[in-house]
């Protein structure tokens, strides 16, 4: 007979199972890449420390840069995975994001924030907010990371996520408005595939959240939230999928900002016959692909 303790409590495929015991069990394995010079793009990447207190890192993208150094737009990027899997190192984010580097020209940071449901929500928004506040304190020029300090233009500066990490990038960027970000003014968002919770995952949310009242959560429902009206950026792309099971939510999340005080500009772009995040795990240079990284660099250099 087997063990009590291997028995399933929780099981949310493709993410994660829960056994009685405790134990947590990934479905997908995420495989680390190293950071480093990437030769097919010549973007260079490295690993640092944003948080000593919790350990959180983030990793730097900067693109091949040709002749003395020039300021260039920077990107904090925020992984997908349902709060629960991926990571800034992974293979999948590494490759996104050393192609958007070198397409666009700009500066990223990826930020890996700790994961649920070990670290159950809001940890993940914490600590997204802690890397925020650690990249203003490069705003004078004079801050812990060179790379920074010299290549990054914090004038031109966005958010961007997508899925989960599009409603991470949403609610730091409420955030910043609400409690004010010294240092650092967002001037933009970009909502890739957007998640703010479709019925089949509520119970998933709710794992991960466990202070969640689904509907009635600004963090799930911005409709709702009274800070919407606060959000710290006057502009925002919301870009969805066709074939996506989020793009309704999404649709919904551009109307929610179209018809609220917040006051800025958003915009909707549709990917036609795409896949939830289908730019996560495709060939950068396919004819799918590039418009969607087009619509992307173009909003950052708006």
């Amino acid at each position: 007979m087997a063990s009590n303790t291997k028995q399933v409590t929780h099981d949310f495929p493709p993410y994660f199972k829960v056994y009685k015991d405790g134990t947590i069990e990934r479905y997908l394995n995420t495989v680390y890449v190293p950071p480093g010079l990437d030769t097919a793009t010549g973007v260079q990447s490295k690993d640092v420390v944003v948080s000593p207190e919790t350990s959180v890192k983030a990793r730097i993208f900067i693109p091949k840069i040709d002749g003395p150094p020039q300021k260039l737009p920077l990107l904090v990027h925020y992984h997908g995975g349902a709060f629960s899997i991926a990571s800034a190192f992974d293979t999948n984010g590494t490759n996104y994001l050393n192609s958007l580097v070198s397409h666009g020209n700009i500066i990223a940071v990826s930020i890996d924030y700790r994961l649920a449901p070990e670290h159950p929500l809001p940890i993940a928004y914490d600590d997204s907010w802690a890397a925020l506040q650690w990249v203003a304190t490069h705003s004078n020029g004079s801050g812990p990371e060179p790379w920074l300090n010299k290549y990054a233009d914090l004038g031109r500066f966005c958010l961007e996520g997508e899925s989960a990490g599009a409603n991470i990038a949403h609610h730091v960027a409420v955030r910043a408005g609400s409690t004010g970000l010294a240092g650092l003014k967002i001037t933009g968002v970009l909502a890739v595939h957007p998640f703010f919770g479709v019925k089949q995952h509520d119970a998933l949310y709710k794992y991960v959240c466990p202070s969640s009242d689904l509907d009635d959560d600004p963090n799930l429902n911005p409709e709702v939230d009274p800070n919407l009206k606060k959000m710290a950026c006057k502009r925002l792309l919301v870009c969805v999928a066709e074939n996506d099971e989020l793009r309704d939510r999404g649709g919904a999340y551009y109307e929610t900002l179209a018809k609220s005080e917040w006051g800025g500009r958003v915009e909707l772009y549709e990917t036609l016959d795409g896949d939830h995040c289908f730019h996560m795990f495709s060939d950068p240079n396919t004819e799918k692909v590039k418009p969607l990284v087009k619509k992307m660099v173009d909003f950052i250099y708006q």
